[in-house]
């Protein structure tokens, strides 16, 4: 006995079908490609690719520090500085790499280039050695895929190791900065290290001021700092005051709801043994 008419399928028609969903599959893919696309504020492909790569600049922005730390504070001779300086300028050629790739992926490359002003710094000057070391603000990024969920706890973790970061370079600047200047009295790592924290704490006690023109410049870098770092804390302080006088005041509304709702069970509770009390007396 044969099969119902409409029961099989040929294969063409098969294929045909497996085709058509195949194309709905895809279309649907490239629609939901183009829907993220539009929604990323720069593009997804740019996101992806600083995804990809955070990880390695922020690997190569540590090296940089430890290749510039180590030129400063050990004063090696001219053939390893010669090595040094070159080994820092091809992570410089990498960031410079690194930044073109970005600009290109950008989908509205002017606004992005606003809105990354100090990458742009970082690649541009070169030749000022301690400008180059805002370079080191990817590390930050990094930070950022690191800390906790909460806003709070993301500015307490940027505020802290900002301030450390910010600390440590400034010191390494205006020593490479001051020390071979006439007059200068900031001429050792540590006299560096305490002219950078009375700096950014804003305190002032000028018992080490820069005297040169490079030096000047960071010291209104580092005081610039120092009055966005107290301006977090103090931010942060006040949402957290605003935080804990919120939960204490939710705990007082959860008390005090519950303790509605308790009365009003006891409240229903009395009307229900009133009306079981009354329906009693009328059977009476």
């Amino acid at each position: 006995m044969g099969a119902p008419p409409g029961y099989l399928i040929t294969e063409s028609e098969c294929k045909n079908r497996v085709c058509e969903l195949k194309s709905i599959y895809l279309g649907e893919c490239e629609a939901k490609m183009s829907r993220d696309d539009t929604e990323s504020k720069f593009g997804l492909k740019l996101e992806r690719w600083e995804a990809k790569t955070q990880t390695v600049m922020a690997v190569l922005a540590v090296l940089f520090l430890t290749l510039y730390a180590y030129e400063v504070l050990a004063q090696p001779n001219a053939v390893v500085v010669n090595r040094l300086e070159t080994g820092i300028f091809v992570i410089w050629l990498v960031f410079l790499a690194d930044y073109l790739i970005r600009l290109f992926l950008a989908k509205n490359r002017f606004q992005w280039i606003k809105a990354n002003l100090i990458d742009l710094a970082s690649v541009a000057l070169p030749v000022l050695r301690p400008l180059r070391l805002i370079r080191l603000v990817t590390l930050l990024s990094v930070l950022q895929r690191t800390t906790g969920e909460k806003l709070r706890d993301r500015i307490i973790s940027y505020t802290l190791f900002s301030t450390i970061l910010l600390v440590f370079v400034s010191s390494l600047a205006i020593l490479e900065a001051e020390r071979p200047a006439a007059g200068a009295n900031i001429t050792s790592f540590s006299d560096a290290l305490w002219w950078s924290v009375v700096t950014i704490t804003t305190v002032g006690y000028g018992d080490y001021t820069p005297v040169t023109q490079t030096g000047r410049v960071i010291t209104l870098g580092l005081m610039l700092g120092g009055m966005a770092l107290i301006g977090i804390i103090t931010a942060t302080l006040a949402s957290w005051i605003t935080e804990r006088a919120s939960s204490e005041v939710q705990r007082v509304e959860d008390e005090t709801y519950n303790r509605i709702a308790a009365l009003e069970e006891t409240i229903n509770l009395l009307r229900e043994e009133l009306k079981n009390l009354q329906l009693a007396r009328e059977e009476k």
